[in-house]
């Protein structure tokens, strides 16, 4: 039995032997045939990274561009209030029928409303009794400057009848004029209006429905009011530190949200000398043309604003711009083989894969081309 244990000892021992053996061979070759570990060395210096090979990392020269300082501000889009026309009844009575609403686009002349009005009543029996007195004065004047070349009547009698003439005429052209005002059709003799359109644009404000009283001028609103969309104002707030960007007369890119591709031109033709004090803010008033009616009321938008100043901005590869910690970072070559990172101001994408760089690094200056790939092999 002793013998037994002695044998199978010997028997472990010999396996375990020959094992660790093949496991040091195993990992010896392993060894070989592994590249050797990047060495790199972070110096005191916050940022800087020494690398054993540098050449490893292709370096590339920060390119030069002429730019000039862009403002990019919020803004809102308005109507222009001197192509706001609004449509009003001078004759006060109650709708009968409405042929717009509001959203509408009308053109000049396009029946909008019809009014029941008893002041066209009114009117119209005034123009006829001015008529029948303007026809017997003509008459009686007549009848004396026949009386008066025979000796019958005194000339007197005459100039009584051509005053009463004279003022009978003056009292048709009055009552014809109150109905043009009031808008009545001459021709035909009606108590019911129609209300037109004055000009083309869109109904942007409806105030009367069908059945609804209709007043004159006393403080009643507009029937309704026809903007014309054709060129509308952009209403935007510029802060005060940046207001020595915007200067009346220039004109500022607009970027619609609705439409990325397409870029509109406003002119800037108002800076308001009142500075809002809650948002120290200005408005700055941009005209812009507006044919196809891309722009609507009320829609957001983003002008950008052009400086007066041309600066020197480097640009480098997207790939060269390490985006860490809500920053932006580049490596540059530093002295010994080392790379030193630096904190740099991104700006603007441009065609051909490259990024602006507003500060941080100078044109013409080296910087690693892939910058996270330096990051990745230099935390390994």
């Amino acid at each position: 039995m002793n013998r037994n244990i002695l044998l199978t000892g010997f028997v472990c021992l010999g396996s375990a032997v020959f094992l660790g053996g093949c496991g040091s061979k195993v990992d010896a070759s392993a060894k070989d045939t592994a590249p050797p570990p990047a060495a790199v060395e972070h110096e005191d210096n916050s940022g800087l990274i020494k690398v054993d090979h540098p050449d490893q990392f292709p370096l590339i020269p920060a390119g030069d561009r002429m730019d000039t300082t862009e403002l990019n501000v919020t803004g809102s889009v308005a109507p222009d209030v001197s192509r706001n026309i609004p449509v009003i009844s001078l004759a006060s009575g109650r709708v009968v029928e409405i042929h717009a609403r509001i959203g509408d686009i009308v053109t000049r002349g396009q029946l909008l409303l019809r009014v029941q009005s008893s002041d066209i009543s009114q009117a119209f029996s005034d123009y006829r009794q001015a008529l029948a007195d303007d026809k017997l004065a003509s008459k009686q004047l007549e009848r004396a400057q026949l009386l008066a070349g025979k000796g019958a009547i005194a000339q007197k009698e005459v100039e009584v009848a051509e005053d009463a003439a004279a003022k009978a005429k003056v009292v048709v052209e009055n009552t014809t004029e109150r109905l043009r005002v009031l808008g009545a059709d001459m021709s035909q003799p009606s108590g019911l209006i129609e209300i037109k359109a004055p000009v083309g644009g869109t109904i942007i404000e409806q105030n009367v429905t069908a059945s609804a009283g209709v007043k004159s001028l006393d403080n009643s609103p507009n029937l309704f009011t026809i903007a014309d969309t054709s060129q509308v104002w952009i209403i935007c707030d510029v802060y005060e530190n940046d207001l020595p960007t915007v200067h009346v007369g220039e004109y500022a890119n607009i970027h619609l949200n609705a439409y990325p591709n397409r870029v509109l031109k406003g002119r800037i033709s108002s800076i308001s000398p009142v500075m809002d004090p809650n948002i120290r803010t200005a408005k700055v008033r941009l005209e812009v043309e507006n044919p196809d009616n891309v722009l609507r009321f009320g829609m957001f938008v983003t002008a950008t604003f052009q400086g007066m100043d041309a600066q020197h901005r480097a640009t480098v590869p997207a790939a060269a711009v390490l985006h860490l910690h809500d920053r932006d970072w580049v490596y540059v070559p530093a002295e010994g083989g080392a790379f030193q990172r630096v904190e740099v101001v991104g700006g603007k994408m441009l065609p051909g894969g490259l990024q602006e760089i507003i500060s941080g690094i100078k044109p013409g200056q080296q910087v690693v081309s892939r910058a996270l790939v330096f990051q990745s092999t230099t935390e390994q």
